[in-house]
């Protein structure tokens, strides 16, 4: 149990520790709604549902993981870190020479990260599968539709608004212009499909109206 103890409070495994347990702490908030896990996930670059074409948005989507929110995915890809850490810490770093030690650990740190993002990928890639399986199919005519922004803000990352389609609604990701941004209440006009990060590209009623 001493040695247990020892290797989750050491580098490197404390590392992916500390972040495997910010992640647990998020989703126990996020499970009793003290938490939006819209609004978590865009700090960290995502809306929940998907994200603009970024960096971020471009590795999620080579590893297969298009759809899927950013906040689950550092959450499996810090647990499998953790382990990997582990099991090195535990079984490879003890060879090292004493003097290198620390070099070599951060060596596993990183490193720890290729197989990590591959179990993650494969670990998630089903439900990838399902979420796009199970995302309804949008109407032909939503261009130019006028809605209402609900998220706090619009902007070039994240963002959702509200359409009615003579039914319950349609709540859809949206997107505003590099130099624009929208908040709440604001209506705006659906423009263009950005077929990458499943939203849509949206401008102001007001300037759409001028056009």
């Amino acid at each position: 149990m001493n040695e247990f103890l020892t290797i989750i409070l050491t580098f490197p495994t404390v590392v992916y520790g500390v972040l495997l347990a910010v992640c647990v702490i998020y989703w126990m908030l996020a499970a009793t709604g003290l938490l939006d896990l819209d609004t978590v996930d865009g700090w960290l670059g995502s809306d929940g549902d998907s994200i603009e074409p970024s960096f971020v948005a471009g590795m999620l989507a080579k590893i297969g993981l298009s759809g899927i929110p950013l906040t689950l995915v550092l959450t499996i890809l810090a647990l499998f870190g953790w382990i990997l850490c582990f099991l090195a810490q535990r079984y490879l770093l003890p060879l090292a020479p004493d003097a290198l030690r620390g070099i070599a650990g951060v060596g596993v740190m990183v490193a720890a990260l290729v197989p990590g993002v591959l179990a993650t990928s494969l670990t998630l890639r089903p439900l990838a599968k399902l979420i796009a399986r199970l995302r309804p199919p949008l109407p032909p005519s939503v261009l130019g539709r006028t809605g209402r922004v609900i998220s706090p803000a619009v902007d070039e990352n994240n963002g959702r608004a509200h359409f009615d389609d003579g039914g319950a609604g349609l709540i859809l990701q949206v997107r505003a212009l590099p130099d624009q941004s929208f908040q709440r209440g604001d209506q705006i006009v659906l423009i263009e499909h950005l077929d990458a990060a499943n939203a849509f590209r949206v401008i102001s009623k007001t300037e759409f109206d001028q056009q």
